[in-house]
Parts: C-alpha cells; sequence; structure tokens
C-alpha cells in the first residue's frame, strides 16, 4: 500500500514537470553569438541604445534562469524517481524475504523438505550401494581376470618345460642312437682288426709251418746225401 501512494505521488510530480521538461526555449547562446558577430562584423554604423541592450540583457539572463531551474528540477526528480525505484527495490526484496522465510518456517514446507532430505539421503544410499556393487563387480571380472591370465601363464610355461624336455630328451636319444653307431662302428672295426690279425697270424703260421716243411725236406736231403759221399769214399 505504501508503495503504491509512492507511485502515485511521482506520476502526479512527473505529469506536473512533463510540461516544462518539454517545452523548448529558445536558447539565447546563438543569439549571443550572432549579436557578437553583428558587432564584430557589422559596417552599419546606427548603434543599439542601451536600454534596448539592458532590456535583452535581462531576457537573456531571464532565460537562462528558467533553463537553471528546469535542469535543477529535472536533476531533482530524476534523484526523487532513483531513490523511488531503490526504495520500491527494497520493499520489494524486504517482501519477497519475508514471504520466503513464511513459506520455510511454515509446516507444510518443514515437511517438504524433511521429506525431500530423506529422498536425497535414500537415494545417496542406493547410488552408493549401486557404486559398491559395480566396483565389486568389477574387482570379481579383475580377479577372474587375473586368474585366467595366470592360468594362461602358467599352461604356457607348461608348455615351454614340457617343448624344452622332449627337446632335451630328444637331443639326448639323437646322442645315444649316435653314440651307439659309433660304438657299433667302432666294434666293427675292431673285429676287423681282430679279424685281419687273425688272418695275418694264419697267415703267418701258414708260412712258418711252410718254412718248416721246407727246412725239413732240405734237411732230409742233406742227410741222405753225406752217406753217399761217404760211402762212395770208403769203396
Amino acid at each position: 500500500m505504501g508503495s503504491e501512494q509512492v507511485m502515485g505521488a511521482d506520476s502526479r510530480r512527473s505529469r506536473s514537470i512533463s510540461p516544462r521538461r518539454h517545452r523548448k526555449s529558445p536558447s539565447p547562446t546563438p543569439r549571443r553569438h550572432k549579436r557578437q558577430k553583428g558587432r564584430s562584423t557589422s559596417l552599419s554604423p546606427i548603434a543599439k541604445s542601451p536600454s534596448i541592450v539592458l532590456t535583452e540583457r535581462k531576457i537573456v539572463n531571464a532565460k537562462m534562469k528558467i533553463e537553471d531551474e528546469e535542469q535543477k528540477k529535472r536533476r531533482q526528480h530524476e534523484a526523487e524517481m532513483k531513490l523511488v525505484e531503490e526504495e520500491t527495490a527494497n520493499r520489494v526484496e524486504e517482501a519477497i524475504k519475508k514471504r520466503v522465510e513464511e513459506r520455510l518456517n511454515s509446516d507444510d514446507i518443514k515437511l517438504e523438505i524433511e521429506k525431500r532430505l530423506e529422498e536425497g539421503r535414500k537415494k545417496v544410499l542406493i547410488d552408493v550401494a549401486a557404486q559398491l556393487e559395480k566396483e565389486k563387480e568389477e574387482a570379481i571380472i579383475e580377479a577372474r581376470r587375473k586368474e585366467e591370465q595366470a592360468q594362461k601363464e602358467k599352461e604356457e610355461l607348461e608348455r615351454l618345460v614340457e617343448e624344452n624336455r622332449r627337446r632335451v630328451e630328444e637331443a639326448q636319444r639323437r646322442e645315444a642312437m649316435e653314440q651307439q653307431r659309433r660304438e657299433e662302428e667302432r666294434y666293427r672295426e675292431l673285429e676287423e682288426l681282430q679279424r685281419q690279425k687273425e688272418e695275418a697270424l694264419l697267415r703267418k703260421k701258414q708260412q712258418e709251418e711252410e718254412e718248416r716243411s721246407k727246412q725239413q725236406k732240405l734237411l732230409g736231403k742233406n742227410k741222405s746225401r753225406p752217406k753217399l759221399s761217404f760211402a762212395i769214399g770208403s769203396k
């Protein structure tokens, strides 16, 4: 109600002042310059009388005074309007604050706030539980992934060990076969040498026997010849 009275008074004041604000008064400044220019450039020998000059000055001063008063009134009106606007804004702000405080202090609003707070707490709990469940599932999945990775690494290691063992066994088997082949070859060489030695001994023995047989034959002949010679000598 107080704001409406203030606004009404301001509107009446603005209506009373507005005609003067929009009234266009002739500016004395151009005439003054024109008059001064006329004095400086006019070649007319006729001069104005002192009374006319005094009257013109009074008129100019009156007009300037009226313009100053209008400017003062306009500035005053603007200041009053600014104060009214500030006062209105403050009153509106206070009314809003009061209304908000009344609403906040009411039982319905308190119940609504408590309800929303409870809903917010429930939502937070639900979100936290969902986040924990999500993190749990992610931890389980990560643990399963690590276990599978460890199993794969173990199987790969076992495969490498088994492959290495097979390679070692294969190398050992080939080495054993090569060793056996070399031993068999060496054995055959030894057998061949033994056979050659035996054959050589056998040939040597046969040669010796042949030599003995020849010697015996020669000895037998030699034994028979002296008897013949001796017999011949005895005759």
